[in-house]
């Protein structure tokens, strides 16, 4: 019984004793929230319930002044929540990990300090070589949350936004249908006697599950069309197996395209060797009057007749051979809160796990989802899909990772 208790004495010891090392390893970041430009971009990273966590945490938490206003979140929320607010975004760009929505622009690297890292949407069309190069003599670290995989295998944050999108694009489509925005005066469907309306989607990831999902209730007649066979009978687990689905056939494709009333656009084009785009001789044999909503426009669009509106500043809805086109690169802006508290919950266990690893460079040797997440490690690019973009060399980042402990 003695050795019992002496051995038990002994234990508790040495959990204590490792409780402590683990302690010790702990990583206190200083975390920047800056103010996006809120004339295209209304989303923010972090809410105050969620920055309440990470100050109680115990990191330190920069919020730009008037960054939260889009989504209803005065300064004095995130004040009272434990982020210090501040007046410039030069101040918020000096953290050593910024939280952004929109990818950085050249003048918000110059203001970053050598080895910060970044966290944002890709948006292809918003990112330029002078940037990324200033960002790889500033050896930043940038992430993608579009890259950034959970255990499953699959982007929780893409998932989020895809969510949302999806969602959006059909309560979307019957507003611009009605007569109030000049369209067609049709609803999505459910009237009897009145045929339905006929929903084309391009695309099997999540957005269009989600999409087709509110068609459907709606009333709606939906096809579902994708190259993967592997997506489009996932889509029909999910959704019923009376779901029309397709490959990209031309024959079929373009016989219901004469046909559509709504087209959307949801191909994934993110780490892709080969991808299609839907040609305008397809759009041009469409009814007058039809919709396409383009879902991909912050990675060039789906549609030969969307991808002049990634660039400038092009009209968000415009119309092409009579058919309405409306492209707006954040769909998910719309309800800004919405997306920001749900890309916020995911950084509550995100920033656990890598403050309990000791920082990022840590957590990405040990966590291979997270390491997937950069385009750019210590100023080199690490994403083949990012440097053929814009024709960067690409490394491992398994070399670079190899060092720490």
């Amino acid at each position: 019984m003695i050795y019992e208790q002496e051995l038990l004495k002994s234990t508790s010891f040495f959990v204590r004793e490792l409780l402590q090392k683990v302690d010790k390893t702990k990583a206190t970041i200083i975390i920047g929230i800056p103010k996006e430009n809120q004339a295209v971009e209304k989303r923010l990273a972090l809410t105050p319930e969620t920055t309440a966590l990470l100050v109680e945490s115990g990191h330190q938490v920069l919020v730009e002044k008037g960054a939260g206003i889009c989504i209803n979140y005065p300064d004095n929320y995130y004040s009272e929540s434990g982020a210090e607010i501040v007046e410039t975004h030069r101040e918020v760009m000096q953290a050593d990990l910024i939280l952004k929505i929109a990818p950085p622009a050249e003048s918000e690297v110059e203001m970053m300090k050598s080895r910060a890292t970044v966290f944002s949407f890709l948006q292809l069309a918003k990112m330029t070589q002078r940037t990324l190069e200033l960002m790889s003599e500033k050896r930043i670290n940038a992430l993608a949350y579009e890259l950034v995989l959970d255990k499953s295998g699959t982007s929780p944050f893409d998932t989020a936004i895809s969510e949302i999108e999806g969602s959006c694009s059909i309560t979307l489509a019957a507003e611009l249908m009605s007569n109030a925005h000049g369209g067609k005066g049709i609803m999505m469907g459910g009237i009897p006697g009145v045929s339905p309306t006929e929903v084309v989607i391009i695309g099997g990831g999540v957005a269009s599950i989600v999409a087709a999902k509110a068609a459907l209730a709606m009333g709606a007649l939906v096809k579902v069309f994708d190259e993967d066979v592997t997506e489009l009978r996932n889509i029909q687990e999910k959704l019923g197996h009376s779901l029309f689905t397709s490959t990209l056939l031309p024959n079929v494709l373009r016989n219901n395209f004469r046909s559509a009333d709504v087209v959307i656009g949801s191909m994934n084009y993110l780490n892709k060797t080969h991808f299609y785009r839907i040609s305008a001789d397809l759009i041009r044999e469409m009814k007058k009057g039809s919709l396409i909503i383009d879902l991909r426009m912050s990675n060039g669009g789906c549609f030969e007749t969307t991808m002049e509106a990634c660039f400038g500043d092009h009209p968000t809805i415009f119309e092409r051979y009579g058919i309405v086109h409306f492209c707006e690169t954040n769909l998910s802006s719309r309800v800004a809160r919405t997306a920001s508290i749900a890309l916020s919950n995911i950084f509550v266990s995100l920033f656990a796990s890598l403050s309990d690893c000791g920082g990022v460079d840590l957590f990405a040797k040990l966590d291979r989802g997270f390491a997937t997440g950069f385009y750019m490690y210590s100023g080199k690019m690490v994403n083949s899909y990012i440097a053929n973009h814009f024709n960067f060399a690409v490394y491992d980042i398994g070399l670079f990772l190899s060092g720490f402990l």
